[in-house]
């Protein structure tokens, strides 16, 4: 598991003074590009590879608002991955309030040329990073 930690902003409320719907999947994906950073796999330098990892499918259950000025941590944690296709679990939890607000996934393929790739063909390297994330913990817990 990974943990990433933040602010609520007062700019991602909406008008019943809550974080908006929309901003925890923003959190999401912040965590998920600091997730990769920690087992030293760059966003930016897969992209200057020439592979991007598209959103195949997300989802989230959300359980208890988060207001602003409440710190948050999103646990992220990699679910499956085949080479293909990347599924990555997370929990996002008010420390302020010492509750957990939501759980979400979130589906990922890779694409080289435009085309679906398999990482352990084509990228081994970054297949051998991603597939040790299952095995035990990664950044702060």
């Amino acid at each position: 598991m990974y943990v990433y930690r933040r602010k609520a902003h007062y700019h991602e409320t909406d008008k019943m003074g809550v974080i908006y719907h929309a901003n925890y999947i923003r959190w999401m994906e912040e965590a998920r590009v600091e997730f990769l950073d920690s087992i030293d796999l760059n966003y930016r330098a897969l992209e200057e590879r020439g592979v991007i990892s598209p959103v195949t499918g997300i989802s989230v259950d959300y359980k208890r608002p988060v207001e602003f000025d409440d710190e948050v941590e999103v646990r992220v944690s990699t679910e499956s991955f085949d080479g293909v296709l990347l599924q990555v679990s997370y929990e996002i939890f008010d420390l302020t309030k010492g509750c957990l607000s939501a759980r979400a996934s979130s589906k990922h393929c890779f694409l080289m040329g435009g085309r679906i790739t398999n990482l352990k063909k084509t990228m081994p390297d970054a297949y051998e990073k991603i597939k040790g994330s299952e095995e035990g913990p990664k950044g702060e817990e």
